[in-house]
């Protein structure tokens, strides 16, 4: 969901950052937490977070461009047996985050992004930057036009493909607004519904995608570096009545009356049979007239509920297709997604015709930036990884499945969960892109003048140390693949309108999606399933998930130890992820990674040859090979130790930290954090810190055989995430 932007326009657009280089306040003073000191967040060449040796990543070019391929997987043209899973990048800036950068800092941050890991970056809110200030329709600034041109052949020459949404901006290419980033308008709705506002999204749509780019010189359409198209981003009449939902104003639009009513006399044909299935009209209600209302609440429980989801499906449905028309004709062969909205029972009918299905999901939700923003302080291992299960629930196997947005998000204290939690979970599952939401995933420095980097913000994941250390670790789960995908799928059956409730929030049931921690879930055509063939059928029932769990182990698809997940333990089909909700903790034992997410850490923890202690925080602890070794054997190591981090002079009005007052400032202060740590090994070995920017610093402990120490994140140099194990040659 994107509500926050809202909050992104101010007046004259850009503010300047006060003196970085401020005191910690009196309320942060404590030795609990310690200022960074760096300002230059440039990971340098061949450092140990200069992923671009490990991820290769060459110019995208015809040959091996992004397909998809027979088994319905993102791959390379180059390997189309082998699944490619892509690592986004969110780049979804404003004038408020500093806008595109001129050419020279668009090199740079392209690079740096390729150094990250990244090789697929999602263009977002370009249609409101392309329209900041304008007063006529469709009258882009070139300047901004030229930037994001020379933006996306940065990116392509540092192998790193696109997805494009076609309308972001509510405002999409009228000119006279500047509210662009505010859901004020009913832009997207009437682009279903309304023919004036189709031809608005087609010209807008035809502009952006359709012109040339002179610095690749190709349109954006037919380049080989653009992956997949979302239409509409979060364009579901649901969702996007919730983000425009005011006090005193009906929850669904008078706009979709005249459809509503015609539709509902194509299906009853008169007054008395509509009564009969709703079980009785209120007064005045006639469909011979068209004056049946639409639901009052979006919370409404009835017949007329069910009823107006299926509608909705239906004009979503033709709407997608109406789209994809436009867009192939634009000469576009790849995959495109509507809807990628939150997933719902009545939205994932809404994509069953779909080639590619894109989704949206958080945890900890935030609304804004504003004083008495709230965040429920929610862990996802507590959960059950809640937010990555429903995503689950909302797939369609055997197409490409994206996470356009997701995040668990600042200011969580366990926030640090999301580096685990996410892509381990999107590996097992199989899914082929994952973008964790941002203004952008990177930033080159500390420091810049804009209003929303003057410090940490929801959203603004690439000021916050415990957010980049756990894309770090993304990048080497996910996209390395040092988690395994599980090989038994468990397809839900789908039938069509019939598997609609009476209530719009219905969605898979929670005990059901919990076999997603086991194996691969996602819905599929119930007559497309085989009699005998393992799967979660139709009408649901909750109790299927201890059955399906109980066939699992009985034919020897889980492990020995394959949990219970009716006590909050569950044990991957691969093995490598153990998620355990009562005591709060998630461990990966994968080859090339030993990882594990805590709350508290009150025993020895044993992760193969790794074993960890007496953490005095929670935080987020993994060890991962750089050398293309196991862990056990590896010479070279990346240690990640992340706890929180919060700004300077932040405050809240509750002792829980639920409600923000004031977001503080820079610098940023990461919590104080302890861990025993012993490691297997022979030979020497060196533990040294390594700053933000890949900067290695001077040994912290060093040894013979077993590494054994007790590490703090706090070092001569300030606070960190990130420590190198070596182990030189010969020893």
């Amino acid at each position: 969901m994107i509500r926050w932007l809202a909050f992104v326009v101010v007046a004259g657009g850009l503010v300047a950052l006060a003196a970085f280089d401020v005191a910690p306040p009196a309320t942060s003073a404590s030795n609990d937490w310690v200022p960074v000191r760096e300002t230059n967040l440039e990971v340098a060449a061949g450092s140990p977070l200069d992923f671009s040796r490990i991820l290769k990543s060459p110019p995208v070019e015809a040959s091996n461009r992004i397909l998809v391929n027979a088994q319905g997987r993102f791959a390379r043209a180059d390997a189309p047996e082998a699944p490619a899973r892509m690592m986004c990048a969110s780049l979804a800036w404003s004038p408020a985050s500093g806008g595109f950068p001129d050419k020279p800092t668009a090199d740079r941050y392209a690079l740096q992004l390729k150094r990250h890991g990244y090789d697929l970056a999602r263009f977002h809110f370009v249609d409101a930057a392309l329209m900041f200030g304008r007063k006529r329709d469709f009258d882009f600034d070139p300047d901004t036009l030229d930037r994001v041109n020379y933006l996306m052949a940065a990116l392509k020459k540092n192998g790193i493909s696109w997805i494009l949404d076609g309308l972001t901006s509510w405002r999409g290419g009228y000119g006279g607004f500047d509210d662009r980033w505010d859901p004020s308008s009913d832009l997207k709705l009437r682009v279903l519904v309304d023919d004036d506002a189709f031809e608005h999204w087609r010209r807008l749509v035809t502009m952006t995608l359709g012109s040339l780019n002179p610095y690749t010189g190709k349109r954006p359409i037919d380049d080989p570096a653009l992956t997949l198209v979302v239409p509409v981003n979060e364009g579901g009449v649901e969702f996007d009545s919730i983000l425009r939902e005011k006090a005193g104003v009906p929850h669904y639009s008078p706009l979709l009356e005249p459809k509503w009513n015609g539709w509902l006399r194509a299906r009853y044909r008169t007054t008395d049979a509509l009564s009969t299935a709703w079980g009785g009209l209120g007064a005045g209600q006639k469909l011979e007239t068209g004056a049946i209302d639409l639901p009052t609440s979006r919370y409404e429980k009835s017949a007329r509920m069910r009823d107006f989801q299926a509608f909705l499906v239906d004009v979503e449905t033709k709407a997608a297709a109406r789209m994809t028309r436009v867009i192939r004709d634009l000469g576009y062969s790849g995959p495109i997604a509507p809807y990628n909205n939150w997933p719902s029972l009545q939205t994932a009918l809404s994509r069953r015709n779909q080639d590619a299905v894109a989704l949206n999901a958080y945890q900890d939700w935030v609304g804004g930036y504003q004083p008495g923003s709230k965040i429920g302080q929610v862990s996802s291992i507590g959960d059950g990884a809640f937010y990555v299960r429903a995503m689950a629930g909302g797939r369609w196997l055997d197409r490409p499945f994206v996470i356009t947005e997701y995040d668990h998000l600042f200011w969580s204290r366990s926030r640090y969960e999301a580096g685990l939690v996410f892509p381990a979970y999107a590996a097992l599952q199989g899914w082929d892109a994952i973008c964790r939401h941002a203004h952008g995933p990177i930033i080159l420095a500390y420091g810049e003048p804009y209003l929303h980097k003057r410090q940490m913000l929801p959203y603004a994941i690439a000021l916050d140390p415990v957010a980049r250390a756990g894309e770090t670790l993304a990048a080497l789960l996910f996209r390395r693949g040092d988690v395994a995908e599980a090989k038994t799928v468990v397809p839900f059956a789908a039938r069509g309108e019939q598997d609609l409730t009476d209530s719009m929030q219905s969605r898979e049931a929670d005990p059901l999606t919990r076999l997603a921690l086991v194996a691969k879930i996602g819905l599929k055509d119930a007559d497309r399933i085989a009699p005998g063939e393992l799967a979660v059928r139709q009408p649901r029932d909750p109790r299927q998930a201890l059955e399906i769990f109980g066939e699992l182990k009985a034919k020897g698809l889980l492990p020995k130890d394959a949990g219970d997940p009716a006590a909050g333990r569950t044990v991957s089909q691969t093995g490598e992820i153990v998620l355990n909700e009562g005591r709060g903790r998630i461990t990966l034992d994968a080859p090339n990674t030993k990882a594990i997410a805590f709350g508290t850490l009150d025993e020895p923890v044993s992760i193969g040859p790794l074993t960890v202690a007496r953490a005095d925080v929670g935080a987020l602890f993994s060890v991962s090979s750089l050398d293309g070794e196991p862990v056990a054997k590896s010479r070279k190591l990346l240690v990640i130790f992340a706890t929180d981090a919060r700004n300077s002079g932040m405050r809240f009005r509750d002792a829980a930290e639920k409600t923000i007052e004031d977001f503080g400032r820079l610098p940023v202060l990461i919590r104080r954090g302890e861990i025993d740590v012993r490691l297997a090994g022979k030979g020497a070995w060196l533990l040294s810190p390594v700053g933000l920017d890949g900067a290695v610093g001077a040994p912290v402990a060093a040894g013979d055989g077993e590494l054994s120490t007790r590490l703090s994140n706090v070092t001569q140099d300030g606070p960190t995430t990130y420590f190198l194990i070596e182990r030189p040659e010969g020893a």
